[in-house]
């Protein structure tokens, strides 16, 4: 979220709109005033570009009101120039409950685009049932934009709707995991595919469609990457994966005494000790903006985090990323009770999902010293 703009909170959501998406309307307004050389034209398509904004918007809602009635929370909304993105918590758990989730966003359009219709042939714009023209008027061009936000989003491949709605009815008959890994070969098919008439200008083809092709392929191949991944560490703990050989602070240390294990290689992010309880987190980033404006005797205490919630020992893996997802942080220290137990960083699950083939092998770093 850090390149983007709060619009503040709907529903209980956090709405964003990242900076590109502005370029993305100024380049739109400025081309539509070079092409026709009228500021009618260039304020009209930036007024379309603002409506297709909200109704990214409400079909991203149609998503987390659908999760939320599945009892699954939605962090934030955020609004791209490549369309919405909803972060959910997880996806349901239940096959049935991620088709609802995932036809949810699309059920809005389909609802948009009737409302769309009924109020073109209640003005007598369209008449009977024929489809509007796109050039009908400003209100038949809302139509087609969410008629043809239902047909892409229906694409069975990953990141769409459609992958999921695919995955989703796959999974009700086989294993999770074989049901994500054969909707993500079909989504790379279909990749493939519009990388071939978007080279090809098969049948009018745009090579827009090279583009989408790599976002769909990259989008499969992640998919099938996360849910492996998720099977993997299902059901594992905390415990399994922690460090317990690390530094500690005490909220009076002086920053320099960090500052000098981090040059060390030792270690980047410290819990701090008050009397033997878990008081807060000095994270690296956290010191080096302290190192850059305080002096380096300047007491651990005003640097350090306190909002970092702490994990206990029997807490799941799973429930540890989601909570590394919300705390900006690299690490997370794990606590028996009131005592720190150790520290879980997001480095250690790294290198297990590298171990088991999941991830790319990184370069080794050094371990952290015995304290």
């Amino acid at each position: 979220m850090r390149w983007s703009l709060s619009l503040g909170r709907i529903a209980g959501i956090r709405v964003y709109i990242h900076f590109t998406f502005f370029i993305l309307l100024a380049f739109l307004g400025l081309n539509d005033w070079f092409d026709t050389g009228r500021w009618e034209a260039a304020v009209g398509g930036l007024l379309l570009f603002a409506c297709l904004a909200v109704i990214i918007v409400l079909h991203e809602f149609g998503h987390a009101l659908a999760a939320k009635y599945y009892g699954v929370r939605t962090r934030d909304i955020t609004l791209l120039p490549i369309g919405g993105v909803a972060r959910l918590e997880r996806m349901p758990d239940k096959p049935l409950q991620e088709l609802v989730v995932a036809l949810a966003g699309p059920a809005v359009n389909v609802v948009l685009a009737v409302g769309f219709f009924i109020g073109l042939t209640g003005s007598g714009l369209v008449a009977g049932p024929q489809l509007p023209s796109l050039g009908t008027s400003f209100v038949a061009q809302l139509f087609w934009i969410n008629v043809g936000l239902v047909v892409f989003n229906m694409i069975p491949a990953f990141p769409m709707d459609g992958g999921r709605v695919l995955r989703a009815v796959l999974a009700l008959g086989m294993d999770y995991v074989k049901a994500t890994r054969i909707a993500a070969y079909i989504g790379q098919g279909i990749a493939v595919l519009f990388a071939v008439a978007g080279l090809t200008h098969f049948l009018g083809a745009s090579s827009m469609l090279i583009f989408i092709a790599l976002f769909v392929w990259m989008g499969a191949q992640g998919e099938a990457e996360m849910v492996r991944a998720r099977s993997v560490l299902s059901g594992m703990t905390v415990a399994r994966l922690m460090t317990t050989q690390l530094y500690v602070l005490r909220p009076g240390d002086p920053i320099a005494r960090a500052a000098e294990i981090l040059s060390a290689g030792f270690q980047s992010d410290f819990p701090v000790l008050e009397e033997g309880r878990f008081a807060g987190m000095l994270t690296k980033k956290d010191l080096l903006e302290a190192l850059a404006t305080q002096r380096p005797e300047t007491p651990v205490s005003e640097a350090m985090r306190t909002d970092i919630q702490p994990l206990h020992y029997d807490d799941t893996i799973e429930a540890a990323l989601s909570l590394f997802q919300t705390c900006d942080c690299q690490s997370l220290p794990v606590t028996d009770g009131n005592a720190l137990a150790g520290m879980l960083t997001i480095d250690r699950v790294g290198d297990y999902l590298t171990h088991h083939g999941l991830l790319k092998r990184q370069p080794r770093r050094a371990e952290p010293a015995q304290p």
